[in-house]
Protein backbone atom coordinates (compact mmCIF):
# COMPACT_ATOMS: atom_id res chain seq x y z
CA UNK A 1 0.00 0.00 0.00
CA UNK A 2 1.58 3.11 -0.81
CA UNK A 3 0.24 6.55 1.59
CA UNK A 4 0.61 9.51 -0.45
CA UNK A 5 0.54 12.90 1.88
CA UNK A 6 -1.30 15.24 -0.32
CA UNK A 7 -1.91 18.06 2.29
CA UNK A 8 0.65 19.28 5.00
CA UNK A 9 2.16 22.89 5.56
CA UNK A 10 5.42 21.31 4.70
CA UNK A 11 6.56 19.76 1.54
CA UNK A 12 8.83 16.89 0.60
CA UNK A 13 8.89 18.10 -3.12
CA UNK A 14 10.10 21.03 -4.29
CA UNK A 15 7.55 21.62 -6.93
CA UNK A 16 4.85 21.22 -4.05
CA UNK A 17 3.77 24.26 -2.25
CA UNK A 18 2.82 24.09 1.50
CA UNK A 19 -0.17 25.53 3.34
CA UNK A 20 -0.47 26.73 6.87
CA UNK A 21 -4.23 25.97 7.38
CA UNK A 22 -5.27 22.84 8.98
CA UNK A 23 -8.41 22.45 6.73
CA UNK A 24 -8.20 24.37 3.76
CA UNK A 25 -7.54 21.59 1.43
CA UNK A 26 -10.70 19.95 1.82
CA UNK A 27 -12.66 22.69 1.00
CA UNK A 28 -10.96 23.14 -2.13
CA UNK A 29 -11.59 19.25 -2.95
CA UNK A 30 -14.91 19.34 -2.36
CA UNK A 31 -14.87 22.67 -5.08
CA UNK A 32 -13.84 20.08 -7.46
CA UNK A 33 -14.97 17.19 -6.83
CA UNK A 34 -18.13 16.45 -3.99
CA UNK A 35 -19.15 13.81 -4.93
CA UNK A 36 -17.60 11.76 -1.83
CA UNK A 37 -18.14 10.44 1.42
CA UNK A 38 -16.82 12.14 4.45
CA UNK A 39 -16.21 10.63 7.83
CA UNK A 40 -16.05 13.39 9.80
CA UNK A 41 -15.79 14.66 13.97
CA UNK A 42 -19.70 15.69 15.15
CA UNK A 43 -17.74 19.05 15.47
CA UNK A 44 -16.64 20.07 11.99
CA UNK A 45 -18.59 21.94 9.45
CA UNK A 46 -16.59 22.46 6.74
CA UNK A 47 -18.11 19.36 4.74
CA UNK A 48 -21.72 20.43 4.09
CA UNK A 49 -20.35 20.67 0.13
CA UNK A 50 -20.10 16.67 0.65
CA UNK A 51 -22.31 14.60 -1.15
CA UNK A 52 -22.19 12.65 2.16
CA UNK A 53 -20.85 12.85 5.64
CA UNK A 54 -20.95 11.01 8.36
CA UNK A 55 -20.62 12.06 11.70
CA UNK A 56 -18.02 9.85 13.50
CA UNK A 57 -17.92 10.52 17.38
CA UNK A 58 -16.69 7.17 18.55
CA UNK A 59 -14.35 4.42 17.19
CA UNK A 60 -15.74 2.97 14.22
CA UNK A 61 -14.44 0.64 11.01
CA UNK A 62 -14.97 2.55 8.24
CA UNK A 63 -13.80 0.03 5.36
CA UNK A 64 -12.28 -3.28 5.65
CA UNK A 65 -9.15 -2.14 7.40
CA UNK A 66 -9.46 1.14 7.97
CA UNK A 67 -10.94 2.60 11.23
CA UNK A 68 -11.14 6.06 12.88
CA UNK A 69 -10.12 6.32 16.78
CA UNK A 70 -13.75 8.19 17.04
CA UNK A 71 -13.29 11.85 18.47
CA UNK A 72 -10.75 11.53 21.21
CA UNK A 73 -10.96 14.10 23.83
CA UNK A 74 -13.80 15.85 21.75
CA UNK A 75 -11.14 17.65 19.39
CA UNK A 76 -10.00 15.25 17.17
CA UNK A 77 -10.06 11.71 15.20
CA UNK A 78 -7.19 9.25 13.72
CA UNK A 79 -7.39 6.98 10.91
CA UNK A 80 -5.91 3.74 11.27
CA UNK A 81 -5.15 1.36 8.72
CA UNK A 82 -4.25 -2.29 8.75
CA UNK A 83 -0.88 -3.43 7.75
CA UNK A 84 0.91 -6.73 7.65
CA UNK A 85 3.08 -4.86 9.86
CA UNK A 86 0.53 -3.41 12.23
CA UNK A 87 -1.51 -0.86 12.86
CA UNK A 88 -0.44 2.06 11.19
CA UNK A 89 -1.97 6.24 12.46
CA UNK A 90 -2.45 9.03 10.34
CA UNK A 91 -3.13 11.87 12.84
CA UNK A 92 -4.05 14.86 12.37
CA UNK A 93 -2.42 17.41 14.67
CA UNK A 94 -2.37 15.09 17.78
CA UNK A 95 -3.91 17.65 20.13
CA UNK A 96 -5.45 14.65 22.25
CA UNK A 97 -2.38 13.44 22.91
CA UNK A 98 -0.16 10.52 21.57
CA UNK A 99 -0.90 8.21 24.09
CA UNK A 100 -4.60 8.78 23.81
CA UNK A 101 -4.15 7.99 19.97
CA UNK A 102 -2.25 4.79 20.58
CA UNK A 103 -4.00 3.26 23.23
CA UNK A 104 -7.21 3.47 21.29
CA UNK A 105 -5.75 2.80 18.00
CA UNK A 106 -4.11 -0.70 19.98
CA UNK A 107 -7.87 -1.95 20.30
CA UNK A 108 -7.14 -2.77 16.80
CA UNK A 109 -4.04 -5.08 17.35
CA UNK A 110 -0.23 -3.77 17.30
CA UNK A 111 0.83 -0.14 16.04
CA UNK A 112 3.38 -0.30 14.01
CA UNK A 113 3.71 3.09 13.09
CA UNK A 114 2.03 7.06 12.91
CA UNK A 115 2.46 9.58 9.94
CA UNK A 116 1.05 13.27 10.83
CA UNK A 117 1.71 16.07 13.04
CA UNK A 118 2.73 15.03 16.21
CA UNK A 119 2.39 18.34 17.91
CA UNK A 120 4.37 18.14 21.53
CA UNK A 121 4.49 14.36 21.65
CA UNK A 122 7.66 13.85 23.33
CA UNK A 123 10.07 11.05 21.23
CA UNK A 124 10.15 8.86 24.30
CA UNK A 125 6.76 8.06 23.94
CA UNK A 126 7.13 6.92 20.34
CA UNK A 127 9.87 4.00 21.51
CA UNK A 128 7.73 1.10 20.67
CA UNK A 129 6.93 2.04 16.70
CA UNK A 130 8.39 1.15 13.60
CA UNK A 131 7.69 4.08 11.43
CA UNK A 132 7.49 7.31 12.24
CA UNK A 133 6.70 10.16 10.15
CA UNK A 134 6.34 13.19 11.68
CA UNK A 135 4.65 16.54 9.88
CA UNK A 136 3.60 20.12 10.20
CA UNK A 137 3.14 21.14 13.84
CA UNK A 138 5.55 18.19 15.67
CA UNK A 139 7.70 20.61 18.34
CA UNK A 140 10.39 18.03 18.51
CA UNK A 141 10.91 17.12 14.89
CA UNK A 142 14.84 17.30 15.32
CA UNK A 143 15.02 15.03 18.41
CA UNK A 144 12.70 12.27 17.18
CA UNK A 145 15.09 11.94 14.28
CA UNK A 146 17.95 12.15 16.42
CA UNK A 147 16.64 9.64 18.57
CA UNK A 148 14.95 6.95 15.96
CA UNK A 149 17.51 7.45 13.25
CA UNK A 150 16.37 4.11 11.56
CA UNK A 151 12.87 4.40 12.15
CA UNK A 152 12.60 8.34 10.85
CA UNK A 153 10.80 8.88 7.50
CA UNK A 154 10.58 12.52 6.56
CA UNK A 155 6.98 13.96 5.44
CA UNK A 156 5.50 16.93 4.23
CA UNK A 157 3.52 17.32 0.89
CA UNK A 158 4.10 14.35 -1.87
CA UNK A 159 6.01 12.28 0.32
CA UNK A 160 5.03 8.34 -0.26
CA UNK A 161 5.29 6.03 2.40
CA UNK A 162 4.70 2.37 1.37
CA UNK A 163 3.62 0.04 3.77
CA UNK A 164 2.58 -4.14 3.07
CA UNK A 165 -1.12 -4.11 3.15
CA UNK A 166 -2.68 -7.46 4.55
CA UNK A 167 -3.82 -9.70 1.67
CA UNK A 168 -7.40 -9.93 2.35
CA UNK A 169 -7.61 -6.35 1.83
CA UNK A 170 -9.33 -5.03 -0.99
CA UNK A 171 -10.30 -1.28 -0.58
CA UNK A 172 -13.44 -0.19 -2.43
CA UNK A 173 -14.24 3.38 -1.47
CA UNK A 174 -16.88 4.27 -3.82
CA UNK A 175 -18.69 3.34 -6.65
CA UNK A 176 -16.81 5.44 -8.79
CA UNK A 177 -13.86 4.31 -7.71
CA UNK A 178 -11.58 1.02 -6.92
CA UNK A 179 -8.72 0.92 -5.17
CA UNK A 180 -6.82 -2.13 -5.57
CA UNK A 181 -4.47 -3.67 -3.02
CA UNK A 182 -1.13 -1.80 -4.78
CA UNK A 183 -3.39 1.61 -5.36
CA UNK A 184 -2.48 5.08 -3.28
CA UNK A 185 -4.71 6.21 -0.86
CA UNK A 186 -4.44 9.66 -0.39
CA UNK A 187 -5.01 11.31 2.46
CA UNK A 188 -4.94 14.39 4.63
CA UNK A 189 -3.25 14.61 7.56
CA UNK A 190 -4.66 17.58 8.93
Amino acid sequence: MKITIIYDNTSARSDLQADWDNTGGLSSFLHINNQIKLWIPSYFSGAKDAKEFIEVKNPRKLYEGIHSTGELDGIEQSLCIETEKGIVIIAGCSHPRMGNIIKTASKLGKVYGIIGGLHGTRPESLKDLDLICPTHCTQYKLEIKSLYPEKYVEGGAGKIIEVEQNESQNFNFSRNRNFSRNSNLVFNPN
